[in-house]
């Protein structure tokens, strides 16, 4: 199945790593490639160590990615995870592959929405698919088995509330 967790709301990765959570409680092996994302101090990462059967990796820089002017940085990192994404699929080692953020990165336009959909075309029977992030494109819409809509209806950090550990990292 392919699953999809969009829109402007809280919680989209925090789902995904619910369900890898589950997944590995049941013996399943769960890769997470985060795109757009690079060394930070995310509690996932330090679980991810933790837990056997669990690994995250990372394709993204510290910094915020410049969507009208990307860094050449950011394309050939997003490009890396996208091949990445391809290797694990063809290797079928993983039970559930979580690409983290890949909407954000075609939204960016670090990877195309025709790439992704040629991935998805290929996806073995036996493989769980997990995409997250803002801007689901809608040619996703066709291949996804399930697509979870998360809204923002009240978010504290309208109060200046600021990303707090362990909570939003």
């Amino acid at each position: 199945m392919i699953q999809i967790y969009t829109g402007d709301g809280k919680g989209k990765t925090t789902a995904a790593l619910g369900l890898a959570l589950r997944a590995v409680g049941h013996g399943k092996k769960v890769i997470m490639l985060q795109f757009m994302k690079g060394k930070i101090n995310y509690g996932e990462l330090k679980s991810a160590k933790i837990l056997k059967n669990f690994r995250i990796e990372q394709y993204g820089r510290p910094d915020f990615v410049d969507k009208d002017h990307p860094a050449k940085i950011d394309i050939e990192l997003a490009r890396k995870g996208f091949e990445r994404a391809k290797e694990i699929i063809k290797g079928k080692k993983y039970d559930i592959l979580i690409l983290d953020e890949l909407n954000v990165a075609v939204d960016y336009g670090l990877i195309s929405v025709k790439e992704v959909v040629e991935l998805l075309k290929k996806i073995p029977k036996k493989m769980e698919i997990i995409i997250t992030g803002r801007y689901m494109p809608e040619e996703f819409m066709e291949y996804a088995d399930l697509i979870s809509e998360v809204c923002e209806v009240k978010h504290y950090f309208q109060r200046g509330v600021r990303a707090r550990k362990g909570i939003e990292y």
